[in-house]
C-alpha cells in the first residue's frame, strides 16, 4: 500500500510542477514540452530538489503516454494523400532524412563522437538531427494561417515522411547491439510481417467490428485502444519496440471514418501520459557541462544548415522558385519530440548514455525556441536569402517570366487579379462558366493573374489563363506587369492570409499605378470593410457577409421543402466544378 501511495504522490508532484511551468511557458509563448522537461529537472534527483526519487514507477506510467503518442501520430498519417501529393512533397520527403543523417555523421565525427563496442552515440545524434517537430511546426503554421499554402503542404508532407523513416528506425533499434545481417533482416522481416497483418486486419476484420459498434462512441474508443495495445504487445513479442506496434496500429486504421472521433477522444488521455513522459525524461537530465551546451548550440546551427542543403536544392530543381523552396527549409529547422523518444529508447536499450540524451534535449530546446522566431519571420528571411541568391546568379521564376506572357500581351489585360487562393479559384470557375457561343469567356480573356505559387501558375498556363509569377506585396512586381491601363484591380485574399502586405496597401498601390481603374479588395471584418470603403475602395468583398446571405436562403428553402433536393444539387455542382485549387 505504501508503494501505491508513493506512486500517487509522485504523479501528483509531477503534474503540479508541469502545470505551473506550463502556465509560465504559455505566457512567454514557449513550447510546452520545454516546460515539462524543466519540471522534471527541478523535481528530479539529478539536478533539482529531489522531490521525486522513484523514477522507475513514473517511467512505467509514462511509457503508456509514449505508446498513445505514437498511436495518434499513426492515426494522422494518410498514405493515400501522401502518394497523391506529387513530386514537390514526395522527393523532399524521401531524400531529406538520409541526406541530413549523412551530413550529420560527418559533422559529429569531426566533433569526436564515434561508434563501436555497444556505443552508438554518433548514429543516434545523426538520426535525431534528421527529424523535425510536427507538434511545433503545425502549431506555428496554424497560427500564421499557412497550413494550406503550398510551402505549408510541402512542410507537412516532409514531416509525414519523417514519421515513416522513424518507423524504420524503431524497427531496427532493438537489434543494434547485435548488428549481424541475419538478426537485422529478421527485425525488418518481423516489422514487415506486423505491417502486413495489421493492414490485412484493418481491411477484412476491423471494418466489420467497428461498424457493429459505430453507434456507441465509447466502444469505438475502447476498441481502438485495444487494437493499439494488442499490436504494441505483438511488436514486443516479435522483438520490436512497443512504440512501433502502436504506430502501426494507428496507420492501419487511419483511413477509417471513425478516425477523427478516436483522435479527439484519445488526445486528452494521451496529453496526461505524455506530460508524465517528458517530466520523467527531464528527471534523467544530468547537470549540463560547458561542453554539452557548446555541442548542442553547434548542432542546432548545423541542423538549420542541413535543412537548406537537403530540402532547398530538390525543390529548386523542381522549379518551385525561391519562395517555395526556402520557406519549407525554414519551417523544418528544429529537432523533433520524436527524436527525444528515439533517444530515450536508446538509453533504455543501453545504446547511449544519459549525456547523449541530454545533448539531444538541449538541441530540442534551442531549436524549438529558435523556430518560433524563424517561422514567425520566415517571409522576411526568405526575401533576404532570395536577394543573396539572385546576386550569385541563382535565378527565381520571375526572372524567366514564368507565364510566357510578353509585356505587350500583359498590358492588354484589363482585369488584374492580385494573388490567387480559394476565393479566386472559385471566382475563376464562375467566370469560365460565363462563356459565349464560341466557348470563350470574354472576362477570362481580359484577365491577368499575378501570384507566386508555381503550381497555380502551371495550372493557369494549362488553361490558357494569362498569368505572371510575382509577389503582389512588392510594387516593382506590379510595375513590371504594366497594369497602368487596367479597368479593374481585384484582390480576393483577406489580410489574415496575405503575407508582406494588406488590402489597404494594395488599394493605395493600385490607385497610384492605375488611377482610372476600379479596385475591389477583401476584408475579414465589417469594421475593416468600412475603413477600406473610406480609403476609396469601389467594392469590398466580405466572404462571411455574402455567404451568410446565401446560406439564409438555403436554410429557409430547406426547412420549407426539405434538404434532399438541395443536397443533390450541391453534390452535382461540386462534381462539375473544375477549379485550379479544388
Amino acid at each position: 500500500m505504501h508503494g501505491h501511495t508513493d506512486l500517487l504522490a509522485s504523479i501528483g508532484i509531477c503534474v503540479a510542477a508541469a502545470a505551473v511551468l506550463a502556465f509560465v511557458a504559455h505566457r512567454t509563448k514557449q513550447p510546452l514540452i520545454l516546460a515539462y522537461l524543466l519540471a522534471g529537472v527541478l523535481i528530479g534527483p539529478e539536478v533539482g530538489f529531489k522531490l521525486v526519487e522513484d523514477r522507475d514507477s513514473i517511467h512505467t506510467v509514462a511509457e503508456i503516454g509514449l505508446i498513445l503518442l505514437l498511436f495518434i501520430i499513426g492515426l494522422e498519417i494518410d498514405l493515400k494523400k501522401l502518394l497523391a501529393a506529387g513530386k514537390a512533397v514526395i522527393l523532399p520527403g524521401i531524400f531529406q532524412f538520409p541526406i541530413t543523417v549523412g551530413l550529420s555523421l560527418g559533422f559529429f565525427a569531426l566533433l569526436g563522437y564515434g561508434m563501436g563496442e555497444g556505443n552508438f552515440s554518433l548514429l543516434y545524434l545523426s538520426i535525431c538531427l534528421g527529424l523535425s517537430s510536427t507538434m511545433i511546426v503545425v502549431k506555428l503554421l496554424y497560427d500564421k494561417f499557412e497550413l494550406d499554402t503550398l510551402p505549408g503542404r510541402i512542410t507537412l508532407g516532409v514531416l509525414v515522411f519523417q514519421d515513416i523513416w522513424a518507423i524504420l528506425v524503431l524497427a531496427l533499434q532493438p537489434n543494434l547491439l547485435n548488428p549481424e545481417l541475419l538478426p537485422l533482416l529478421k527485425s525488418v522481416g518481423m516489422g514487415i510481417l506486423l505491417v502486413v497483418v495489421a493492414l490485412g486486419a484493418s481491411k477484412y476484420v476491423l471494418p466489420t467490428l467497428f461498424k457493429s459498434v459505430a453507434k456507441s462512441p465509447e466502444i469505438v474508443l475502447v476498441a481502438s485502444l485495444a487494437w493499439c495495445f494488442i499490436l504494441a504487445g505483438a511488436a514486443n513479442y516479435a522483438g520490436l519496440s512497443r512504440e512501433m506496434g502502436a504506430l502501426i496500429a494507428g496507420v492501419s486504421i487511419s483511413t477509417f471514418p471513425y478516425n477523427l472521433d478516436v483522435i479527439a477522444k484519445v488526445l486528452s488521455i494521451r496529453d496526461f501520459f505524455v506530460t508524465l513522459f517528458f517530466v520523467a525524461l527531464g528527471m534523467q537530465i544530468p547537470i549540463p557541462t560547458a561542453e554539452m551546451i557548446v555541442v548542442a548550440l553547434a548542432a542546432s546551427l548545423f541542423l538549420i544548415l542541413t535543412r537548406f542543403l537537403s530540402v532547398f536544392p530538390i525543390l529548386y530543381r523542381l522549379k518551385m522558385g525561391h519562395r517555395v523552396s526556402i520557406i519549407p527549409s525554414i519551417n523544418l529547422s528544429q529537432i523533433s519530440e520524436f527524436a527525444i523518444v528515439i533517444a530515450s529508447l536508446g538509453l533504455a536499450f543501453q545504446h547511449i548514455d544519459s549525456g547523449i540524451v541530454s545533448i539531444i534535449i538541449f538541441i530540442f530546446a534551442f531549436t524549438s525556441v529558435g523556430s518560433t522566431y524563424l517561422i514567425g519571420y520566415s517571409h522576411r528571411l526568405q526575401e533576404t536569402i532570395s536577394r543573396w541568391m539572385k546576386r550569385v546568379g541563382m535565378h527565381d521564376l520571375d526572372d524567366n517570366n514564368a507565364s510566357g506572357e510578353d509585356e505587350e500581351e500583359t498590358s492588354e489585360r484589363s482585369i488584374i487579379m492580385l494573388g490567387f487562393f480559394r476565393q479566386a479559384s472559385a471566382l475563376l470557375h464562375e467566370l469560365e462558366k460565363r462563356s459565349s457561343d464560341d466557348g470563350r469567356s470574354p472576362l477570362v480573356e481580359k484577365l491577368l493573374v499575378i501570384d507566386f505559387n508555381p503550381q497555380v501558375i502551371n495550372e493557369l498556363n494549362r488553361r490558357n489563363v494569362a498569368c505572371l509569377y510575382g509577389d503582389v506585396a512588392h510594387m516593382d512586381t506590379l510595375q513590371h506587369a504594366h497594369i497602368e491601363h487596367a479597368d479593374l484591380v481585384l484582390s480576393t485574399i483577406p489580410d489574415t492570409i496575405l503575407k508582406g502586405t494588406n488590402n489597404l496597401r494594395i488599394l493605395r498601390t493600385a490607385r497610384q499605378l492605375c488611377p482610372h481603374a476600379a479596385v475591389i479588395v477583401a476584408a475579414d471584418r465589417i469594421s475593416q470593410a468600412l475603413d477600406l470603403y473610406k480609403a476609396g475602395a469601389d467594392f469590398v468583398f466580405e466572404v462571411h457577409v455574402y455567404s451568410a446571405s446565401q446560406m439564409a436562403g438555403i436554410i429557409e428553402q430547406g426547412l420549407r421543402e426539405g434538404f434532399e433536393d438541395l443536397r443533390a444539387a450541391a453534390l452535382e455542382e461540386l462534381d462539375q466544378r473544375n477549379e485550379v485549387l479544388g
